[in-house]
Parts: structure tokens; C-alpha cells; sequence
């Protein structure tokens, strides 16, 4: 190839690059949303009502009840890099002190340039406006006749959204997907400013209509409830901290109160929504201690700090931030959430209690006319053990229960958890309290005691240990060997001693002394699982709980095991002195509490 045929470096036309930087800050429907709401806000919008159609790419309508815009500013709206929003310091533009969520002067201009744009607007003293944008080309600004929803107010209304960039249009993911993407970002808006008012119609259809709810840090558990469900609400603890500056409040979820993913995490920085991964791992170090890995809580977090103290213009789409000190943030969450988990005490999730009930319907059905008792009628001996059969003969289902007298002690009738009255199963204890009926999981319950027991002593210096009288040999794979032996020292802190025995076994010289006789070959399989899972990235202190936490469920009263009346009160009683004993290490309910009246609602007495 000669010189002559090489390519030559050319500047692109104005709306080649118009597109190419609208590609990265409208990526989608949802992004043009986003970009329209935020701008809604920022013109101290009261009501903001939101219409889309076919997922937004065919037409996207945002109105609002803001200080309007007069003619010679829609003008300049709709330009690259023109913004009224970023503040100005000794005569240059203030990057470090951005107050708003807008500020860059990119989402209109974007907008304009792959799609046809249209932007009605009227201040409260001025006449309605229009100006039109379609693939890059103004129009306007000219008189309208648009009727703003209060003295002033803006509309703007998008159509055929990437009209000029046909291929852009192959890369759109579904309506129903953009629908979603849509919701959510919304949502998080709304989280973010309770006292604003919202409305999101999608294709004809009302899907969120959010009131205002005047105050913005009073209406701020109502509005969360709205958009997270009701139960978020009635299970929420609030967070309130603040360290050097930073401020965070907000809800968090009850362990037990618990999803399948983070979905429902949300993080607001100075009333900006934004996804940070830092967010996600304080989360998750903070419930260490009450949920499984696999489990996630729901919360909605709201920090607020000196502008300077965060840097917004990280990417176009302005849903990042970076701190000027992560570590201060991340301590300040994880110590926020884990004082207010620790404040809930024994409290659950009233979903445990609400999803018992909705289980149990009554039943109106005869027994079978097979069927006979094997005890004659009037059969009551409080302090027998027996096994009755519920069902016909040849039935699989058998059912065991050991009833107990109800002791007449005075000093019983308010205890939280009440007095032991029968097992079922040989796992759950069913506890009658003074307004109503309390059934514990019992291994659930002993696990989180034995884990609580373990974490104080490590706390006073380690765990004390017993000699196994005959060291004991665990045949493992020499992968599951290695991942046990690397951590060797850190279960000695917990009172296990063990050493490598050749390539494929381990052997344990001495256990935790408060755990008794314990299954190990199950225990140390368990554990070098838990060593791959938790992987080496994780603290020490993670590594020493997520080790405690298992060591706890192998040697907890196990379900299947006979517990006298004595036994049940004992573990009801330790479980009332007990951190955060409502949930089980993995975030499972240890117990569920039904009132005595909505017993009386299942037989229809109330």
C-alpha cells in the first residue's frame, strides 16, 4: 500500500459525533427516562408523570410541574455541553461541587440526535414554548400551545427513539425488557424523593402512582414501602450514623426477611440512585452472621455528604460515584446495619408469622370413615408420651408429639417466648405465651446459641479446647486436605486442631470443649466446602465466622432428637438472653409467634 492510499485522519461530521456520544449516554429507553426525570427534578418538579409506549422506543412522554425553561433556554438545551446546572468557582466551571443530578449537558443533545425530540415549556411568567430536534436537525424554539400542569412546567416527548441509528435498533433488547429497565429506574428516583409525586403509564396501562408524601426524610419509610411492598415496611429496622461528615440513614430488612438476590439493595448518595459494588460488600459483611451465602437482604440506604467528598463524573450515565475515602464509607455502613440488626434483638419478620397462617386453612372434611382411634374418646394424660396415627393405616405420613403439663407459676405468664407445652416431630416446640402460641424450629434455635456462645469466646481470646482421646483420621480429597490445612491456625483459634496425614486425610487432635461429641468426617467436609465457596479474599474475622457458623449447625441439637420439658424450657430461656436468636445462622426464622387472636380467625370465632 502506498503513502497515497493510506487512510488519513479526518475530524467527523457535528452529527456523527452527536451519535457516537449519544450512544453512551441514551443506551437504552430506560437511559432517555432517566436522563428526562433527573432533569425534572432538577427544575424543582413537584409532579412528574411519565408515559411510554412499545418500551419507549416508540414514544416517550415526560412532563412535569418545574420552573419551565423560556425561549432562548430551550434553545440552548438542546446543544452539547450547555447546562445551567454546574456551579461556577473563581471563574471556572466546579466539577468537585455538583448538587444536582444533572450536569454534564449531554442527555437532551443526545436525545435530539438519534431520535425526533420535542420540548414544550412555559415559566411562570413567560409564554409556552416549543423546540423540535430529529436526528440532529432544530427547529424552533416557536410559540405553542402548551398547558403547563401548574404555573410553569415542561413536556417532553420523544418519538421513534434511535430513528437515526438504525442500527442501534437490532441491539434493543425486548419491550417487556426495556418495560422493566424503565420501572427500575423510575423507582429509584422516586425512592430517592418522597416528597415528589409520580405517575408511570405504560402502554395505556398505570403501573406507579406514587403521591407525595411531603416531608423528604419523614415520607421516607412510606414511599420505600410503596415501591418495595408493604412488608418491607412492617420489617425494616432504620439506620441512622454519621462519622466525620458522612451521614447515612435509611432501612434495612430483617434477616429474616430475606431474597434470592440483591435486587433489592439500593444505594442514594446526596438523592442520587447509583449501583457501587461497595455497597454490595458491605452488605454482605454486615449479615454475615445471619444469613446463608446464597440469601440477600432488602434495604434502601441514603447517604449524604459534602460534594466534594464524592466524585458524579465517573461515566455519562452518572449512576457511579467514587469516594475520596472508601474505607471510611464502607465501615460507616457495615457498623450502621450491623447496631441496628443488633437493636431488633429477637425481633422476625412478620411474613414468618403471615406466611404460617396463610398456610393453615381450616379443615372441614370428616376423617375418613375408615378410620378409628385407637384411644377411647376422652383420652388426656398431659404428662404421656404417645404416637397417633392421623391418617388410615398404610398411610405414609406419621406424626409423633409429646405433650407436657402447663406448669401453674405465675412468674411464667411473660416470658417472650412462654412455657414449653409439647414437641412435634422431635424438632419443633410448640410454647404457649400469655397472648397466644409460639413454635420453635429447636436445631435452628441451638444454632444460632452455639454460634452466639463460640463468637464470645473467640472475642475473650479463643476457644477452649478438648484432647480427643483417640486422635482421629478423615479420609478427604487432597484438594479438600490442602484448604483444611491452610487454615489450620485459624481453626485453632476455635478450639480444632488438626494436621495433614498424608496426601488424603487429615488428622484432628483436638475439638472445641463447649461442642461435645461431634460427627468430624461431616464437619471437616463441610468446611473445606465452605473454604471453596468463601474463597481467600475474604478478612480472617469473615473466614473465623463463616468456620464458627458451620461448626455451630453440625453440633446443635439436632432435629429428630427427644427434648424433655425441662430441656425445651432451658433452650426457650437461652434463647431470650441470646443475640439476634430469631433467625438461625443461615437467616431461617427459629421461631414463628401466633397471637391468640388470629387463631381465633382460622376458626372463625373473630
Amino acid at each position: 500500500m502506498n503513502a497515497e492510499s493510506k487512510p488519513r485522519i479526518r475530524k467527523l461530521a457535528e452529527g456523527t459525533i452527536n451519535r457516537i456520544a449519544a450512544g453512551e449516554v441514551v443506551e437504552r429507553p430506560a437511559s432517555a427516562v432517566k436522563e428526562l426525570v433527573e432533569n425534572a427534578l432538577d427544575a424543582a418538579a413537584g409532579y412528574i408523570d411519565i408515559t411510554t409506549s412499545s418500551g419507549g422506543a416508540d414514544l416517550i412522554v415526560v412532563e412535569d410541574d418545574g420552573i419551565g425553561m423560556e425561549p432562548r433556554e430551550l434553545r440552548l438545551a438542546v446543544e452539547r455541553h450547555a447546562t445551567s446546572k454546574l456551579p461556577v468557582q473563581d471563574g471556572e466551571d466546579d466539577l468537585s461541587r455538583i448538587a444536582t443530578l444533572g450536569f454534564r449537558g449531554e442527555a437532551l443533545p443526545s436525545i435530539g440526535a438519534v431520535g425526533r425530540l420535542c420540548i414544550a415549556s412555559r415559566t411562570a411568567k413567560g409564554e409556552a414554548h416549543a423546540i423540535r430536534v430529529e436526528g440532529g436537525d432544530v427547529r424552533g424554539p416557536m410559540p405553542c400551545a402548551f398547558h403547563a400542569p401548574g404555573q410553569s412546567g415542561t413536556r417532553v416527548e420523544v418519538r421513534e427513539l434511535f430513528f437515526a441509528t438504525p442500527a442501534r435498533l437490532k441491539f434493543l433488547k425486548s419491550a417487556r425488557s426495556d418495560d422493566l429497565a424503565t420501572l427500575d429506574a423510575v423507582k429509584r428516583l422516586a425512592m430517592a424523593r418522597p416528597d415528589v409525586a409520580f405517575t408511570l403509564t405504560m402502554d395505556g396501562r398505570r403501573v406507579l402512582a406514587l403521591e407525595s408524601e411531603g416531608d423528604l426524610f419523614g415520607g421516607r419509610l412510606k414511599r420505600l414501602a410503596k415501591i418495595m411492598g408493604r412488608d418491607f415496611g412492617d420489617n425494616a429496622v432504620p439506620i441512622a450514623a454519621e462519622r466525620e461528615g458522612v451521614r447515612i440513614g435509611g432501612f434495612a430488612g430483617l434477616p429474616t426477611y430475606n431474597r434470592a438476590n440483591s435486587a433489592l439493595q439500593f444505594l442514594i448518595v446526596n438523592g442520587r440512585p447509583v449501583r457501587d459494588r461497595l455497597l454490595l460488600g458491605a452488605v454482605r459483611g454486615a449479615y454475615a452472621d445471619y444469613l446463608a451465602h446464597d440469601r440477600h437482604p432488602a434495604l434502601a440506604l441514603f447517604l449524604d455528604c459534602d460534594s466534594t467528598f464524592v466524585d458524579v463524573n465517573v461515566h455519562p450515565a452518572k449512576t457511579e460515584v467514587r469516594f475520596r475515602d472508601s474505607g471510611l464509607v464502607r465501615g460507616l455502613i457495615v457498623s450502621s446495619l450491623k447496631a441496628a440488626l443488633h437493636e431488633a434483638g429477637h425481633r422476625a419478620s412478620t411474613t414468618v408469622s403471615s406466611d404460617a397462617l396463610s398456610a393453615l386453612r381450616p379443615q372441614t372434611a370428616p376423617f375418613p370413615h375408615h378410620y378409628h382411634s385407637p384411644y377411647p374418646t376422652g383420652f388426656s394424660d398431659p404428662g404421656r408420651e404417645y404416637h397417633a396415627p392421623l391418617f388410615a393405616p398404610g398411610d405414609a405420613h406419621i406424626t409423633s408429639a409429646r405433650v407436657e403439663p402447663i406448669p401453674d407459676d405465675p412468674s411464667t405468664e411473660h416470658l417472650p417466648l412462654g412455657v414449653a407445652r409439647a414437641q412435634l416431630h422431635e424438632n419443633y416446640i410448640v410454647a404457649q405465651t400469655q397472648n397466644g402460641m409460639v413454635i420453635v424450629d429447636q436445631h435452628a434455635a441451638h444454632e444460632r446459641i452455639v454460634y452466639e456462645r463460640m463468637k464470645k469466646a473467640l472475642g475473650n481470646g479463643g476457644v477452649a479446647r478438648q484432647p480427643v482421646l483417640i486422635p482421629e483420621v478423615v479420609s478427604l480429597d487432597p484438594g479438600e486436605v490442602d484448604r483444611i490445612a491452610a487454615r489450620a491456625e485459624e481453626f485453632a483459634q476455635l478450639g480444632l486442631v488438626l494436621e495433614p496425614f498424608g496426601p488424603d486425610a487429615v488428622l484432628v487432635r483436638e475439638t472445641p470443649a463447649l461442642l461435645g461429641q461431634i460427627d468430624l468426617a461431616s464437619l471437616l467436609r463441610d468446611l473445606a466446602d465452605e473454604l471453596a465457596e468463601a474463597g481467600s479474599a475474604t478478612s480472617l474475622k469473615e473466614r473465623l465466622d463463616h468456620v464458627a457458623a458451620t461448626l455451630a449447625c453440625h453440633t446443635s441439637v439436632r432435629s429428630g432428637r427427644r427434648l424433655s420439658a425441662d430441656e425445651m424450657n432451658a433452650l426457650l430461656r437461652e434463647m431470650e438472653a441470646t443475640p439476634h436468636s430469631g433467625q438461625c445462622n443461615h437467616g431461617r426464622p427459629t421461631w414463628v409467634k401466633l397471637a391468640h387472636g388470629d387463631i381465633e380467625k382460622l376458626f372463625g370465632r373473630r
